[in-house]
């Protein structure tokens, strides 16, 4: 028998098509008991550096000892909560059942949709309590948008809308914490803490149409199989029964701009004085941070700009959160 290996790139994440937004969606969130809580954060990616930190996960061969870290660097400036949303649920899933906006929405946010002209926020919150108190309320989420504005790394000045659930307590007390929210700008430091693992989700970085062999790993073929000089090509395109070709038949097609979440990611800092990671020059196609930030372990998905989102982390167990110890971080410039 021959050699037998895994199949040429994985089927898991196809269709491989573009993302219908650069905002990505959660369709899951973690469990919370407790008070009630925001779980999630949205910051743009800013680039990457290292740090040197004292390894400190148990049973690791350098414990204790002195390591370099890839970090990467995400600008969290303050958002903003817009609306309160509820949902019902049914046999056929969840619905939107009523939604309190703001009585002061900031303008630029009217360029992203269309805000509400007659609206009484006091009416509709009097609304979402009276449904959760005859129990119609599933789940209780806010409506934050971002402000790019305040960053001069990233061009646009358009809010980024999107929804934040509300976690803990009973759906009374998770509604009487948003309305509490509503209007009013919130912090990083208030959903995400040092130390803690969280779950990062972005638009990966697009690289347009691509043919099989970097779409999806195939072998360049050799030089007496290779018809017609087409060596980047499949061999076929699958049996004449069925007589159709299959999906799982590598093609090209669209490669990246896809959305991805990678899981216990690492925050290493939360930190407010941007001056502490500023390299000289500022960061590549990006310049300075002047915000809050968040120094996440490791590389994360999207290309510089690039919306993150954050959530706690939603496959975690319960563990012994750690604050790293970082000795160095490093300032040198990457101009080259």
């Amino acid at each position: 028998m021959g050699a037998s290996r895994p199949r040429r790139g994985s089927l898991a994440y196809s269709p491989r098509k573009r993302a219908k937004s650069q905002v990505p969606r959660y369709g899951a969130w973690p469990e919370h008991t407790g008070e009630p809580v925001l779980q999630g954060f949205a910051g743009y990616k800013v680039g990457m550096t290292h740090v040197i930190m004292v390894d400190d996960h148990h049973f690791s061969p350098t414990e204790g000892k002195d390591i370099m870290v890839p970090v990467t660097i995400v600008e969290i400036p303050p958002m903003k909560v817009a609306a309160v949303r509820v949902y019902s649920k049914d046999t056929y899933g969840k619905h939107a059942l009523a939604e309190a906006w703001a009585a002061s929405l900031d303008a630029s946010l009217g360029n992203r949709i269309t805000l509400p002209k007659k609206h009484s926020t006091e009416d509709a919150l009097a609304a979402i309590r009276k449904a959760a108190e005859s129990d119609d309320i599933f789940e209780v989420f806010v409506l934050t948008y971002t402000q790019p504005s305040l960053i001069t790394g990233v061009p646009k000045k358009v809010p980024d809308l999107m929804e934040m659930r509300v976690a803990g307590g009973s759906i009374a007390e998770r509604v009487e914490y948003a309305a509490s929210l509503l209007g009013q700008e919130i912090e990083i430091g208030s959903v995400i803490k040092t130390g803690q693992y969280v779950d990062i989700t972005a638009i990966t970085t697009g690289k347009g149409t691509q043919g099989a062999v970097k779409r999806w790993g195939i072998q360049v073929r050799k030089h007496k199989h290779a018809r017609g000089g087409k060596k980047r090509h499949i061999g076929n395109l699958g049996p004449w029964t069925p007589h159709h070709v299959r999906w799982q038949v590598p093609q090209v097609g669209q490669m990246g701009y896809q959305q991805r979440t990678e899981f216990n990611k690492r925050v290493l800092k939360v930190g407010e004085k941007s001056d502490n990671i500023n390299p000289d020059g500022g960061f590549l196609h990006y310049g300075l941070v002047r915000n809050r930030y968040v120094m996440i372990k490791g590389s994360i998905p999207g290309p510089t700009k690039r919306l993150i989102r954050i959530r706690p982390a939603i496959r975690q167990r319960e563990h012994v959160e750690r604050i790293p110890a970082i000795q160095y971080v490093s300032l040198r410039s990457m101009q080259g």
